[in-house]
């Protein structure tokens, strides 16, 4: 991939509010394939039932996919998103999104995208399409 966008998308996650708020930093960032954590804290993070929020697991997950889905230098944006979550997670737990693109067309591209915490335990999988502009990231 071209290291001036990949600079660049790096540059626009470190800054991104919502990502910053949530404590979501970019691990690694290549053609089709992004992996994003953070750390599940439960002051902030907590459901009704002092559990994970599924916004917060979901929230990883879109860092992921968009960040994953700008690799091409063009921007794409998210035409759906299936999410499935298969266990809870503990407080202090660090949290692994990964996105890896499966099938790129000229105007859509599918993710495959699971969350594991730090002893790989699965917490959450996910298939996205994302939907190609055409126009460039800037």
């Amino acid at each position: 991939m071209d290291q001036v966008l990949k600079e660049g998308i790096q540059r626009a996650a470190a800054r991104e509010p919502f990502a910053r708020q949530l404590g979501i930093t970019l691990e690694h960032l290549d053609l089709g394939h992004s992996i994003v954590t953070m750390k599940y804290t439960p002051e902030t993070m907590d459901n009704i039932y002092c559990k994970a929020h599924g916004g917060a697991l979901f929230a990883l997950i879109d860092e992921a996919f968009e960040t994953a889905a700008q690799t091409h230098g063009t921007i794409a944006v998210a035409l759906n998103v299936n999410i499935t979550y298969v266990s809870t997670t503990q407080a202090g737990d660090v949290l692994r999104a990964e996105a890896k693109e499966i099938v790129t067309t000229r105007k859509t591209a599918t993710y495959d995208i699971k969350i594991t915490n730090q002893t790989g335990k699965l917490i959450a999988t996910c298939q996205a399409l994302a939907y190609n502009t055409g126009k460039p990231v800037p």
